[in-house]
């Protein structure tokens, strides 16, 4: 490096990494999962750990190993055309029609959703998500003080207070960890927990935020890519780690939180008994001030890195009016209801998911073949169609294609269809996995042809 990070630029980076990826579903997912595996919380939190932190650690490496600033130029083996339609892809599903808009709804359920009345909810949400994103607005409209906001105040205080909770767990208990785990988690706890792993976006998010760690890192002074991609895998295991502390203590918290309570419909639910048993009255203001925190920073991240991509693809029109667009969109989606985002968010997550991590592997796996596109090519074709058929076989018309791709009822169980019984590891979600691998051997074969013509041609 042409100068050294120090221990004060480590942590606001680190601390900035965190607050951008530790938002809304990282809160209430793993305290929901610790409810749903009761026993078997173990096998769920290896799991979750290895969807929700380490391939999100993977696409952070992965930007690095490959020099990219962030989605477009991991995805640019592959075309300009396919670069810029995962960018929009991404940006969307994690910009206005999922991630977004469910930082403004969890916010107000964790807050002002507890304290007024039933015939209010709707207008309060509606008031609430306005002013929410008013002040994503005005704090990200300067994508130079994104670190100063995020790494060095608001993520600080998000994280004394989640330290509070712990301790009171440590030193009072809500019980055991012996709960009687759900249906799904008695018999395939694994890859349920690793799926569940998929609603917390960070794999997806992760590529996503690559452009506004890049540039932060930037204004830090390291111009230099090697630098850059050297700091941005540094900063990022600390973040990771951190979080990977963070989710084993809330799946902690879900799981032996059943000795009080009775499994909630979800996190939120969850998070709120928790923290009004230990602190009583004061437990809806505290909760309200933490839940508010941890989804302003990520409601920060996902914006300014629509922005700054989006800008730097289209470069005619500005930073702040990709800001105000996407502002805009979330604001209008979140007014739908967190439960329609969530029913929607599933099946695009799982047909981003396998493209994201199949792109995170070949620029892990790119020294191999010196990132060429010969081997992108016929392993992507090969993962985005199953990817395709898991997206559709868990979304609200499923039932359409029932006999064909497989549909899950209103329990959550999956009927096979032709797909789930012809390909292996489809009933579970990862159809793509073995078709993947065939593309990727395919790519190699023809990698290792063409180096040798090539090689023939050049002696001859």
């Amino acid at each position: 490096m042409t100068k050294k990070l120090n221990i004060k630029q480590t942590l606001l980076l680190s601390s900035l990494i965190f607050g951008m990826f530790f938002g809304a579903g990282n809160l209430i997912f793993p305290i929901h999962l610790g409810q749903l595996a009761g026993e078997n919380w173990g096998p769920a939190t290896i799991a979750f750990l290895l969807s929700a932190t380490i391939l999100p650690l993977m696409a952070l490496i992965s930007l690095s190993q490959t020099r990219s600033s962030g989605i477009y130029d991991l995805a640019k083996p592959l075309g300009r055309g396919f670069a810029i339609f995962f960018l929009i892809s991404v940006h969307v599903s994690l910009g206005p029609m999922i991630a977004t808009p469910r930082t403004a709804t969890v916010a107000y359920s964790l807050s002002f959703s507890n304290w007024l009345p039933s015939n209010l909810q709707t207008v309060g949400q509606f008031i609430f998500s306005a002013i929410f994103f008013a002040i994503v607005y005005f704090l990200g409209s300067s994508d130079k003080h994104l670190t100063k906001y995020i790494g060095k105040y608001l993520n600080p205080i998000f994280i004394i207070l989640l330290i509070i909770i712990f301790l009171l767990a440590i030193f009072n208990p809500l019980g055991d960890l012996h709960g009687t785990a759900q249906v799904a988690y008695q018999t395939d706890a694994f890859s349920a927990a690793f799926l569940e792993g998929y609603n917390t976006l960070d794999a997806i998010a992760a590529l996503a935020f690559g452009i506004t760690i890049v540039r932060a890192i930037e204004a830090m002074g390291f111009t230099e890519s090697t630098d850059v991609a050297k700091i941005t895998a540094k900063t990022g295991i600390f973040a990771i780690i951190g979080i990977a502390i963070v989710y084993i203590g809330l799946i902690l918290l879900g799981a032996s939180s059943l000795s009080h309570f009775n499994l909630s419909d979800n996190g939120t639910t969850a998070l709120m008994q928790i923290t009004n048993h230990y602190l009583g009255s004061l437990g809806g203001a505290f909760l309200a001030v933490m839940g508010i925190l941890a989804v302003l920073t990520t409601a920060m991240g996902l914006t300014a890195s629509f922005a700054q991509d989006f800008n730097r693809i289209f470069p005619k029109i500005s930073y702040k009016k990709w800001l105000l667009l996407t502002i805009v969109l979330s604001f209008i989606s979140a007014n739908f209801g967190l439960d329609n985002i969530i029913s929607w968010g599933l099946p695009v997550l799982l047909f981003l998911y396998p493209i994201s991590i199949t792109l995170v592997l070949l620029g892990l796996l790119s020294p191999l073949f010196n990132n060429s596109k010969i081997v992108y090519f016929p392993t992507m074709i090969l993962v985005f169609i199953p990817a395709v058929l898991d997206g559709i076989a868990n979304a609200p018309f499923a039932n359409t294609f029932k006999y064909l791709i497989g549909y899950h009822d209103v329990k959550g169980i999956l009927h096979n269809g032709i797909y789930q019984n012809l390909l292996p590891f489809a009933d579970h979600g990862f159809g793509w996995i073995i078709p993947g691998i065939v593309g990727f051997i395919v790519g190699i074969f023809l990698y290792k042809i063409r180096r040798k013509v090539n090689v023939f041609e050049f002696v001859k």
